[in-house]
């Protein structure tokens, strides 16, 4: 199996969360490959200080190309809400999962369109930085809960 994060952000800058990124990515090796691909580049960075809808359109210029093949998963608030199982459902019995997280002013709707599914972590803001942790917790634990890992207990 074959899980890649992709996000807008900076390429690996912030060392805080860094040993925490590779502990679940390592952890995770028994039952996939976890991948995080940080996109960002200059076209991301003016269209940010345009507006929203510019910053939104970057993104999806950026995220076009990585929507593919396997399942194509959004990270978006205003979506519904999941617990760990119903997490873990997206990921049974797939060869490849794509998880998207947007930049500062998330998703344009043609781009939550173009994906398979739309999940929320709840109503708050986190930074882009803390949702990447988040999430990849949450692969592990997903991964756990199919492969009866007693991690999830």
């Amino acid at each position: 199996m074959k899980i890649n994060v992709i996000i807008i952000d900076k390429k690996g800058k912030e060392q805080l969360y860094t040993p925490l990124i590779e502990h679940y990515k390592k952890i995770a090796k028994p039952f996939a490959k976890v991948e995080v691909i940080e996109v960002f580049d200059k076209e991301i960075a003016k269209a940010q200080d345009i507006s929203a809808e510019a910053a939104q359109k970057s993104y999806t210029k950026a995220l076009q190309k990585y929507l593919g093949n396997g399942i194509n998963i959004a990270l978006d608030p205003s979506s519904k809400e999941v617990d760990s199982y119903d997490f873990a459902n997206l990921l049974k019995d797939r060869s490849v999962v794509n998880f998207f997280i947007g930049g500062a002013y998330g998703f344009e709707s043609d781009f939550l369109h173009q994906c398979n599914k739309r999940v929320s972590f709840g109503k708050i803001t986190l930074s882009h930085k803390l949702v990447k942790v988040v999430l990849l917790e949450q692969i592990f634990r997903g991964l756990s809960i199919n492969n009866n890992h007693p991690y999830h207990k």
